[in-house]
C-alpha cells in the first residue's frame, strides 16, 4: 500500500532521513509522549472540574485515544511516512486538508515547544535557582536544538531515558498509593470519605474537563512520526501500538482514581500538585519532594520530542511541496537541519518576549491552537475509514487492522464530534475551539490554492 519512507522525498530533494530509532525508542518515545504536564498538574484541574466524574470521563478519553492509535497505527503500518497523519489526510480527503493537518501540527508543536522551555525554566528556577526563567529557557533551548541536529539515535536514546524516568515514577506512584489506601503504610487510610456529589459543576463542568483531560493525551500521535525513522517501520510501529495504548490507560485512570481517592475536592493541591498532595497525605514528603524534578524531566521530555516532530512534519511538508524545498535539507547524519531551525524559531522568539511582556504572549499563542488535537484525532478517524474502504476495495495485505472496522471507528468519530459540540457549549473552551477552527479553514484554503499553484506550474 506505500513504500520506504526514504522514498518519500522527491526528485531533486537535498536529502533523505537515515533510521536510526530501534523499537525500544519508539516503545518509550510513545509511554513518555504521553507522561507529562498534562498528567502531574493536568489531572488535578480535570478533577477539580468534573469531580468524581472525572474517572469516567478519562475512561471515556482513554478508550477513544486507544482506538484513534490502533487506526494511525494500521495507517503508519502499512504505510510510513514523516508527515505521519497529515500524509494520509492528504491521501484520504485531498491536498488541501494534508497541507491543513500538517501545517496546525507543525505551528502547534513550535508553540508548545515554546511552552515547555519555559514551564521547565520556570520548575527548575524554582528547585535550584542560578538563572532566571528566562536564562535557563534560553539554555534549554539552546541544548535542545543542539541534540535534535546530533543525530536521530542520539535524539532516541535520551527520550527513552527520559521516558522511563517518567515511567517508573507513575509505577511507584500507583503503587505507594494503592499501599496506602489498602492501610499498609502509617498513615491512616481515607477509605472512600473523599468521594462526593458525582457532578458538582455539572454537565458543564465535565464538558470542559473532557478538553482538559484530551489535551493531557497530547504527544501520543508522535509515533507515528517517530516510526519512519526505525530500521522495520511497519514491524517497529505495530508492536509499539499493541504495547502501549493500554498501558497508557491504566497509567491515567490509575493515577486519577488514587488522586480522588486520597485528595478532596477542596484541597488547593488538586489543582496545584496532586502527585505531590498525595505522597504527603500518605506521609511520604521525601517522595513528594523528587515530584519538581520529574516535572521538569517530563516537560524536557516533551521538549525534545515535540521539536523532533515538528522538524519531521514540517521536512515532510517539504517533500510535498507545501513547504519551501529548503526544508528537504538534510546533513550527513540524516538530520533535516532547516527544518529543527526552524521548528526552534518560536521558541527563541518567545523567551525575550516574555521577559518584556510576561506569559501573556505565550498565553495567546496557545489560545490560538488549543485544539489542534481534536483537530488531529478526528482527522485521523476520518483518514483511516477512507483509506481503509480503499485498502479492503483492493485487496491489500495490511500489517495492523483496525477493531471491529467500520463501527469503531465511526463510533470514536461520532465521540470527537459530541466532544466538541459540548466543548462549544462551555464558554471556557468555545474560544478555543473557534480559534483553532478558523486556522485550521485557513489553511485549507491556503493547502488548496497551493495545490491550484502546483498543478498550473507542471508541465
Amino acid at each position: 500500500m506505500g513504500d520506504s519512507v526514504r522514498d518519500h522525498t522527491p526528485d531533486g530533494a537535498e536529502g533523505k532521513l537515515h533510521g536510526g530509532l530501534r523499537p525500544r525508542h519508539l516503545i518509550m518515545m510513545s509511554l513518555g509522549s504521553a507522561i507529562g504536564a498534562g498528567l502531574f498538574v493536568g489531572s488535578g484541574q480535570g478533577i477539580t472540574l468534573a469531580g468524581p466524574a472525572a474517572l469516567l470521563a478519562y475512561a471515556i478519553i482513554g478508550l477513544i485515544v486507544v482506538s484513534v492509535m490502533r487506526m494511525l497505527g494500521e495507517l503508519a503500518a502499512a504505510d510510513p511516512n514523516p508527515g505521519a497523519f497529515s500524509y494520509y489526510v492528504g491521501k484520504a480527503l485531498g491536498p488541501g486538508a494534508g497541507f491543513m493537518m500538517g501545517w496546525l501540527w507543525w505551528i502547534q508543536m513550535a508553540i508548545v515547544v515554546a511552552a515547555e522551555s519555559l514551564a521547565a525554566a520556570e520548575g527548575l528556577n524554582a528547585l535550584v535557582g542560578l538563572l532566571p526563567a528566562w536564562g535557563w529557557a534560553l539554555v534549554f533551548m539552546i541544548v535542545f536544538t543542539i541534540l535534535n541536529l546530533t543525530g536521530v539515535s542520539n535524539f532516541g536514546e535520551l527520550e527513552f531515558w527520559f521516558a522511563l524516568i517518567k515511567v517508573a515514577f507513575i509505577v511507584v506512584f500507583l503503587a505507594l498509593g494503592a499501599a496506602f489506601l489498602f492501610g499498609w503504610l502509617t498513615e491512616p487510610s481515607p477509605g472512600m470519605d473523599n468521594i462526593g456529589e458525582l457532578m458538582p459543576n455539572g454537565v458543564g463542568g465535565v464538558a470542559a474537563a473532557l478538553l482538559v483531560i484530551a489535551f493531557a493525551f497530547g504527544g501520543i500521535e508522535i509515533i507515528a512520526v517517530a516510526a519512519a525513522e526505525t530500521d522495520d517501520p511497519g514491524r517497529s510501529v505495530t508492536r509499539a501500538i499493541r504495547t502501549i495504548v493500554w498501558r497508557i490507560l491504566v497509567f491515567y485512570v490509575g493515577s486519577v482514581l488514587i488522586i480522588l481517592l486520597v485528595l478532596p475536592l477542596a484541597d488547593e493541591r488538586m489543582e496545584t500538585g496532586p502527585f505531590v498532595g498525595v505522597l504527603e497525605e500518605a506521609g511520604l514528603p521525601a517522595v513528594a519532594a523528587t515530584m519538581g524534578t520529574i516535572i521538569v524531566v517530563a516537560l524536557l521530555s516533551a521538549l525534545n520530542v515535540n521539536l523532533y516532530g515538528a522538524s519531521r512534519m514540517l521536512f515532510s511538508l517539504g517533500a510535498r511541496h507545501m513547504a519551501p524545498s529548503a526544508t528537504m535539507k538534510t546533513a550527513g547524519n540524516g538530520v533535516p537541519y532547516v527544518s529543527v531551525l526552524a521548528s526552534v524559531v518560536v521558541g527563541f522568539l518567545v523567551v525575550p518576549a516574555t521577559y518584556l511582556w510576561g506569559s501573556q504572549v505565550l498565553d495567546r499563542l496557545l489560545q490560538l491552537v488549543g485544539s489542534t488535537l481534536l483537530v488531529t484525532w478526528l482527522a485521523i478517524t476520518a483518514a483511516q475509514i477512507v483509506l481503509r474502504r480503499r485498502a479492503d476495495r483492493m485487496g491489500a495485505d495490511l500489517p495492523m487492522r483496525m477493531w471491529a472496522y467500520p463501527y469503531l471507528s465511526v463510533a470514536t468519530l461520532i465521540a470527537l464530534i459530541a466532544i466538541v459540540v459540548l466543548g462549544l457549549t462551555t464558554d471556557t473552551v468555545r474560544d478555543q475551539i473557534i480559534s483553532t477552527a478558523v486556522l485550521a479553514v485557513v489553511l485549507w484554503v491556503a493547502g488548496l490554492l497551493n495545490h491550484r499553484r502546483l498543478q498550473r506550474a507542471s508541465p
